[in-house]
């Protein structure tokens, strides 16, 4: 096997190769070793991603890093454009893309290629929950666009003024540039994502392979004829047609990316995360979902029970995942919060996880009972209730149609503040109770970007601010600079200074 180029100190040469046990430097003190695999799939002109954090060696194929550097270079491109680009261009963008998306004879070539994707996936063995394109989605992909349409324009407003004898400064609002994203298979994230132009940025897509078919489809019948009708630069929003999951390491790695959106959560979104930050791009990653609850000790029953069903409707990253119950409260709450789990499940069963010690303050037969669940390869038999350690009480139940919860039994909320803050992944907190001290102390108490006193899917940029959102952030790796935790089109942007010299005599 050929061996790569050797390094003489002083100049660099393409890397033509990989050796099984080659040692690869990270994180300035630590080495990760090449594998026979890795070894045997390399070849001259493909890229090797180093994680700095991990140690992750990632192998990017030539043809894949083309196809996601092109999809780079028409943004960037249409960037530079963008800036001649009137702010009512944009506005016709938007409005075109929802009437496309509305005509019937589009919406039907989207929906033929969703069900090709939706039937692949199935038999893969793959979650479906969030790949299909129904009627709900539809319409909440043209009132996103419709929302993008109707909102002010941004570009150029004077943020601050401040006026000098003889001259005067302005910081004035200005787009960021080309944006990334790396989103799971939900095709209305196209709608959300584009809303960045708003402020005159553009756009690369890159869609897990299970919706690939549909983005293609929705590119080809709705985006780029919009952007064409709408005069906008052919480019402003692009989409890396590549199934390989390469494709995301690629399109992050890119510097002229402005910044880098990934949507999804767990180890995936931290990867992606760690190689556009070495790359020197800022990002915005969804991260670890899962709300928390609290049952206070003055809840009302009804409230509660009304609060906890409506947070289980569907499984999104805003889905209750851990409830806490004060344990003075427990003897009355517990068997509400199972009503409202078996109410949110129906026909559909439940499935809940019990943290170790607090089996007493479950009915009897609870942990006795096999259910059927249903997970993405179909209903399988399992335990209705299993016992849960503590130290996995930040883990997210990524469940299919079964809605399925933690449940703890807390003494006190300090407590609950107290696991929330070790444990969840710092995202939502909401408190059931009467009592405004105890809202108080929770709010100051936990470390969240979204508290509230109610259910918990309120969390959406589209839902809660009638602004389709990029992306979520939780505080799991602490808190965000300057932003809240919804990243939207109109929050992408960077400020100039402009000044206005009236005294040609100025010095200092």
């Amino acid at each position: 096997m050929q061996r790569p180029t050797p390094y003489d100190g002083g100049m660099t040469a393409p890397l033509q190769s990989l050796t099984a046990g080659m040692l690869v430097p990270f994180g300035g003190d630590r080495v990760a070793a090449v594998t026979q695999d890795l070894a045997d799939r390399f070849a001259a002109g493909d890229r090797l991603i180093v994680v700095q954090d991990t140690g992750d060696l990632l192998h990017v194929p030539a043809g894949v890093h083309s196809v996601a550097a092109e999809a780079v270079g028409r943004a960037h491109a249409a960037f530079a454009q963008m800036g001649q680009v009137p702010d009512a261009a944009i506005t016709a963008f938007f409005d075109v893309f929802a009437q496309r998306l509305a005509d019937d004879a589009v919406w039907a070539v989207i929906a033929k290629a969703n069900a090709q994707d939706i039937a692949q996936a199935k038999a893969r063995g793959r979650s479906t929950t969030r790949l299909i394109a129904d009627a709900k989605m539809r319409a909440g992909m043209i009132e996103g666009l419709r929302q993008w349409r109707d909102a002010p324009a941004s570009r150029g407003a004077v943020t601050e003024r401040v006026e000098h004898p003889g001259w005067t400064i302005e910081q004035v609002v200005a787009p960021l540039g080309a944006v990334g994203f790396v989103f799971e298979g939900r095709p209305n994230v196209f709608a959300d994502a584009t809303g960045v132009l708003r402020t005159g940025n553009t756009v690369v897509f890159r869609i897990g392979s299970d919706a690939l078919g549909t983005a293609r489809a929705i590119v080809s019948a709705a985006l780029d004829p919009a952007i064409e009708a709408a005069g906008l630069p052919m480019g402003a929003a692009s989409l890396v047609a590549s199934a390989e999951r390469s494709a995301g390491w690629a399109l992050f790695a890119d510097k002229r990316l402005a910044l880098a959106v990934a949507r999804g959560s767990g180890a995936a979104v931290a990867q992606l995360g760690a190689v556009a930050r070495q790359a020197g791009t800022p990002v915005s990653l969804h991260g670890t979902g899962g709300a928390w609850m609290v049952a206070g000790a003055s809840a009302d029953a009804a409230r509660f029970e009304a609060v906890v069903r409506n947070s289980l409707d569907r499984k999104v990253c805003n889905t209750l995942n851990v409830c806490c119950i004060v344990r003075e409260r427990a003897a009355d709450l517990v068997p509400v919060f199972l009503r409202a789990l078996e109410t949110a499940g129906g026909d559909r069963g439940v499935k809940l996880h019990i943290v170790a010690g607090d089996e007493s303050a479950l009915p009897r037969g609870w942990l006795d009972r096999v259910a059927a669940v249903h997970r993405a390869d179909g209903p399988v038999e399992e335990p209705r209730a299993e016992v849960l350690p503590e130290h996995q009480l930040g883990r997210e139940w990524e469940w299919e149609a079964t809605p399925e919860a933690t449940l703890k039994i807390v003494d006190d909320l300090d407590v609950a503040i107290s696991l929330f803050n070790r444990y969840s992944p710092q995202f939502i907190a909401s408190l059931i109770g009467e009592d405004a001290a105890e809202h108080q102390r929770f709010y100051e108490g936990v470390n969240a970007p979204f508290v509230g006193d109610g259910f918990t899917r309120f969390v959406d940029g589209q839902y809660a601010f009638n602004r389709p959102e990029l992306g979520l952030s939780n505080w799991e790796n602490g808190r965000l600079f300057a932003r809240g935790g919804v990243l939207a089109g109109d929050g992408v942007f960077t400020l100039r200074a402009r000044v206005r010299q009236s005294d040609p005599q100025l010095r200092r």
